[in-house]
């Protein structure tokens, strides 16, 4: 393999880390990119003491320290001011940093054991994400790297740059702090719930507005990231499926399995 494929051979298993540091899958594309930059400048000065997988690990981790440092607070289009109008332009708002569920195609590689892939694949669960947002970076950093892929505490603190008792301090304060959150997966659907949710879907891939009017609350609410415009209201959402929103007509509508219960997705339908 040429130098250029050794790296992006480990792209995927990067994604993943960079996904659970950050929470948001275009922020981890650009970290992976950036973690690409600067091992492809460091080439020549990696040593072949660690694996090449455990040294991108660690110059992932430090890109990802850095993107923390540098976010704001944010708010949701909701919290900045009243509802528009399907009349609206729509305009980007200022990137912002969102939770958002990633594939399992994109964030978990293929080349680890069965029992490796599964753990892999709960530590991208949606509940897990949130749970690793109310921790400072670096704890977050020291957990996962323990956690998740499995290095020693003196191995966390030489990437780090801490000290090993720094360190189990820090995942002690980590793990205490995961303990009082919920992490369980999400509950199955009730047979009711399962029902309402297929014919959400029915009705949105026949794109029969009248039957998907029946199933919103009078108090739903319509928000389309990464533009600032929401809506509120059945009559709202149904006057902007049938004007700009009609993009949608032709979409398939997915189950997200493991991002939440209830969860769908939209992909434009195959031709």
């Amino acid at each position: 393999m040429t130098p250029v494929a050794d790296l992006e051979a480990h792209r995927t298993a990067l994604t993943g880390h960079c996904y659970r540091m950050l929470g948001s899958v275009m922020d981890a594309d650009d970290a992976v990119q950036e973690t690409m930059v600067r091992a492809w400048k460091s080439l020549g000065r990696f040593d072949g003491r660690a694996a090449l997988r455990t040294w991108l690990y660690r110059i992932a981790t430090n890109v990802c320290l850095d993107a923390l440092a540098d976010r704001k607070g944010r708010l949701l289009p909701m919290e900045e001011g009243p509802a528009g109008t399907t009349d609206d332009p729509l305009v980007d708002r200022p990137r912002t940093h969102w939770l958002e569920p990633i594939s399992d195609a994109h964030a978990v590689p293929t080349d680890e054991d069965p029992a490796t892939l599964v753990s892999l694949r709960q530590s991208i669960r949606l509940a897990f994400i949130a749970a690793l947002q109310h921790l400072p970076p670096r704890q977050r950093a020291a957990l996962l790297l323990s956690d998740v892929l499995g290095w020693s505490a003196a191995e966390i603190a030489d990437n780090l740059d801490q000290s090993v008792a720094s360190v189990n301090s820090a995942l002690q304060r980590a793990r205490a702090t995961l303990a009082t959150r919920d992490l369980r997966a999400p509950g199955a659907l009730s047979a009711d719930q399962r029902a309402l949710l297929d014919r959400y879907v029915d009705a949105f891939q026949r794109y029969d507005l009248d039957a998907l009017e029946t199933l919103l609350r009078d108090d739903v609410v319509f928000s389309m990231p990464p533009y600032d415009l929401w809506l509120q209201g059945p009559d709202r959402v149904r006057q902007w499926m049938l004007g700009r929103g009609s993009v949608c007509r032709g979409r398939a509508s997915i189950d997200a399995p493991g991002r939440g219960p209830g969860a769908t997705g939209r992909r434009a339908a195959s031709r």
